[in-house]
């Protein structure tokens, strides 16, 4: 697929408003534009997150994949769908969720289960994961916002919701499989 930008300003949202892919135009506080941005952000903080992975390691393909993936659900996300509502034009949708649960899976296999709860922290790309993992939280909340007025692709939902949890998976990764975890204490106390 070849793609042209010609311009980047094109001061068509000085006003506020922007343009969907469609043409529709639509405030940029809208349900959509901020779902829209929450997932563009998600995307973001993975990039960031892949200076802290190997580069040639199999979870830096994972993260290469993830983004482009956070890529097509902005392209789904930034079109209204016009047909009845259910109806889900994310193509591949089903592949992408078995692909986030198989690549949860392949980590959390390593892991040791969980006996308390895990504190953001540890190693910088342990930290980075975390933080990735929240903002796509957030992301789904904003999409969830979205799907209570709009239709959107299930896929999108399940997608989001699954990346959440392969990101916590993998910042136990990062803290060498979960050792290196850092665990809640109630009250703040020292165990």
């Amino acid at each position: 697929m070849s793609i042209r930008i010609d311009r980047i300003v094109t001061r068509g949202g000085d006003a506020g408003q922007t343009s969907l892919g469609d043409g529709t135009r639509v405030d940029k506080s809208c349900a959509r534009i901020e779902a829209l941005g929450a997932v563009d952000e998600a995307n973001a903080t993975i990039g960031v997150l892949r200076l802290h992975v190997p580069a040639m390691s199999p979870d830096a393909a994972c993260l290469a994949r993830i983004q482009s993936l956070l890529f097509d659900i902005g392209g789904i996300l930034c079109v209204p769908e016009s047909g009845p509502e259910g109806v889900d034009n994310f193509r591949g949708g089903d592949a992408a969720v078995a692909f986030l649960e198989q690549a949860t899976e392949r980590l959390r296999d390593r892991q040791a289960p969980l006996r308390s709860f895990v504190l953001p922290a540890g190693t910088p790309g342990a930290a980075h994961a975390h933080l990735a993992r929240t903002v796509a939280r957030r992301a789904e909340r904003q999409v969830v916002t979205l799907c209570r007025a709009e239709p959107v692709s299930a896929s999108v939902l399940r997608c989001l919701n699954r990346l959440s949890d392969y990101l916590f998976v993998l910042a136990r990764h990062l803290n060498n499989d979960g050792q290196d975890d850092v665990l809640w204490h109630p009250g703040g106390q020292e165990s």
